[in-house]
């Protein structure tokens, strides 16, 4: 076994890996020349740049690394490492040289590296192979891969009882002043465990995929939840005596008023986990037990998802691309909140990005950030709610205006005049369908003459879990299921069904394992109804019909409901039955 020559180490890495990258397509020569120059301006090397400008995510960025040292790729967030294994190289090890061992088969170790030209680390892998008479196995991860793999993210409950019982001590030696020395700071120790427990509870969550965090007093203890793939689970329970603690530490880094417990306050802060960089939004609210505070994680590393990952698919598709190229009106997305509407408007921003383009938005708040295109966020306290922000954007020479959510008259005015004055408008409503969006529109005081000129179509969202694919599996369908999926679907267009057979009725589960949490379910997606704007239907909302009439002449050109759609990925394997019928009843 010789490691050494295995990875090559000796050749230039950094220029030979960045023309690796030109040659194999993943940047252009124009690209590396300005990169180059902002790594020299900003002190950072090419592989931070090309994460933190999103030229390649941090897995994509191993993967490329991985084929130019001719070694495999492993991403250590997927996998379960057993103990044993763990304990094959000393913990010291494993720190210094930066670097895991993660599956055992036979007298082969797998050992994943982020690394492969770091001699001392391979002598030392090489040292140990022939100590124990084993084959060393090497595998390029990620960093973050690897800290979460190494243990960075310690277990929640062993870290937060640590500090804990640090806060006990202090407590203890509070009430014997004698024994402690003048020059100790009582408060500096005091917080130190404070800021652990913090810090732990944000960085679980942000390597857990979470999307908000939920931190809420009740009379003799502190709940810490975690909204993971649209469903809250409790993660911890906290004594009481630690939650005004808290509250400071997280006023501190929101940098809100710390001496203010009565009124609701609004804040926000940045930090990092690994190589993700993430916001989280911060809101506080009073309750009788104490302060609640709910945050939002906002990661501004991913990047926005396309349309089909998002689970348009088919008519609804077409329609959506029909309309996003129109040179104006209004393009209305519905759905609660938590829907993912955001999301959507951002993949079709993301579509429409280009030079010839401008694109101004006007957000609440700003989640993620998409190069190329003007992002502003309302603040109410000074005065720019959406109204007073979109009168302003319409100065900016917009091609593409996009307003986060229409919540009054005023706006909906504005929306509609900048469609009609040549603007393309994106914009989100809540109501439970798309075809709801125009008795809201007409109970906010808008003319139905006006809605037929601008709007160009509307679509309703919600998001269902996806099934984990390393645990699904078929499930046995009852007859009297296979009767209702049948007349669930009827009127569903054949193109909706490429690549199953509709007559035959499948469905799936996820048993649960270590990858999804033993959860069943890992990831989300959406299922969509979409109404484009035809003359039938503008002429039936100029006559005031009722909805049902809407809705019929709709399904006539091909339109299916959310629960249709939902129907379909439920065939398809996407999601359960539970999950549709879950975000689907009304």
């Amino acid at each position: 076994m010789d490691l050494l020559a295995k990875t090559n180490p000796t050749r230039s890495p950094s220029a030979s890996f960045e023309q690796f990258l030109v040659d194999n397509g993943f940047l252009k020569p124009q690209m590396l020349a300005q990169l180059h120059a902002l790594a020299e301006k900003n002190g950072q090397d090419i592989d931070q740049l090309l994460v933190s400008q999103k030229i390649l995510d941090e897995e994509d960025l191993t993967k490329a690394k991985a084929a130019f040292f001719n070694l495999p790729y492993v991403d250590l967030r997927q996998l379960h490492i057993m103990p044993q294994v763990l304990a094959l190289i000393p913990k010291e090890s494993i720190n210094f040289y930066n670097l895991v061992p993660f599956e055992m088969a036979g007298s082969n170790l797998k050992v994943a590296v982020t690394d492969p030209t770091n001699l001392s680390a391979l002598e030392a892998l090489e040292f140990l192979g022939q100590k124990q008479n084993i084959q060393v196995q090497l595998y390029l991860a990620s960093d973050s891969s690897l800290s979460i793999a190494m243990g960075k993210s310690k277990n929640l409950k062993k870290v937060v009882g640590e500090a804990l019982k640090d806060i006990q001590t202090i407590e203890t030696t509070a009430q014997k002043p004698s024994e402690v020395k003048k020059e100790v700071k009582p408060q500096v120790i005091e917080d130190a465990p404070i800021i652990k427990i913090v810090e732990v509870i944000l960085s679980n969550a942000i390597e857990g995929n979470a999307s908000d965090i939920h931190i809420e007093p009740s009379e003799k203890d502190v709940r810490i939840r975690y909204r993971i793939d649209g469903i809250l689970h409790t993660s911890l329970m906290l004594p009481k005596s630690v939650h005004a603690s808290i509250i400071t530490r997280i006023k501190i880094l929101s940098n809100l008023k710390i001496d203010e417990s009565r009124l609701p306050q609004d804040g926000r802060f940045h930090m990092e986990v690994g190589k993700k960089a993430v916001d989280l939004r911060v809101s506080i609210l009073p309750l009788i037990y104490g302060e609640k505070i709910v945050m939002r994680i906002l990661d501004k590393t991913t990047k926005a998802p396309t349309l089909d990952q998002l689970g348009v698919r088919a008519k609804a598709l077409s329609w959506v691309n029909e309309n996003i190229k129109k040179t104006h009106g209004i393009f209305l997305i519905t759905g609660p909140t938590g829907s993912g509407k955001s999301t959507t408007l951002y993949s079709i921003l993301t579509i429409l990005n280009t030079t010839s383009v401008n694109i101004v938005t006007l957000e609440d708040p700003v989640e993620y950030f998409i190069e190329g295109v003007n992002q502003s966020q309302i603040n109410p306290e000074i005065g720019l709610t959406f109204a007073a922000g979109l009168r302003s954007i319409l100065r900016q020479d917009p091609n593409v205006v996009m307003v986060g959510e229409i919540r009054d008259r005023e706006t909906a005015e504005l929306a509609v005049q900048a469609a009609l004055t040549g603007h393309l408008v994106f914009s989100t409503l809540h109501t439970n369908n798309a075809i709801g969006a125009i008795p809201r529109l007409v109970d906010m005081g808008m003319e139905p003459f006006l809605l037929v000129a601008s709007i160009n179509v509307v679509a309703a969202q919600r998001l269902v879990r996806k099934i984990c694919p390393s645990c699904k599996k078929e499930i046995p369908v009852s007859k009297a299921m296979e009767e209702q999926m049948h007349k669930e679907l009827i009127g569903v267009p054949d193109e909706y069904f490429e690549g199953i057979d509709k007559n035959v009725v499948k469905m799936y589960k996820g048993e649960g394992c270590e990858k999804c949490g033993h959860t069943g379910y890992a990831g989300r997606m959406g299922i969509f109804e979409v109404l484009p704007s035809t003359t039938e239907i503008q002429d039936l909302i100029l006559a005031k019909s009722p909805t049902h009439k809407v809705y019929d002449s709709a399904q006539k050109i091909g339109m299916i409901s959310l629960k249709q759609d939902g129907m379909v990925k439920v065939l398809r394997g996407d999601t359960s039955l539970d999950e549709v019928i879950r975000v689907t009843t009304e």
